[in-house]
């Protein structure tokens, strides 16, 4: 869900100078292609973060699934034991 929004709003973002280029006098063109560059940057930073943090959180759920899963087989196999 995330990846998807993520990625609309990337396209968006990038097709942006498509209408931002045409109507912007020449002069002011390099300043407007720089600044669109920097906001597309900044936003591909903001996504990166943010999926890192989504992926974090998944190895940490993963990992105590894990260890969960470990402390009932003791159990099921301390149970059958004794």
């Amino acid at each position: 869900l995330h990846m998807e929004s993520w990625r609309t709003e990337m396209k968006e973002e990038i097709n942006r100078i498509n209408q931002v280029l045409p109507t912007t006098p020449a002069d002011d063109k390099t300043a407007a292609i720089k600044q669109w560059m920097d906001s597309v940057m900044d936003k591909m930073d903001h996504y990166k973060a943010e999926h890192h943090r989504y992926v974090k959180e998944a190895v940490t759920l993963l990992e105590l699934a894990l260890w969960k899963a470990k402390l009932d087989e003791k159990d099921e196999n301390g149970a059958a034991a004794g």
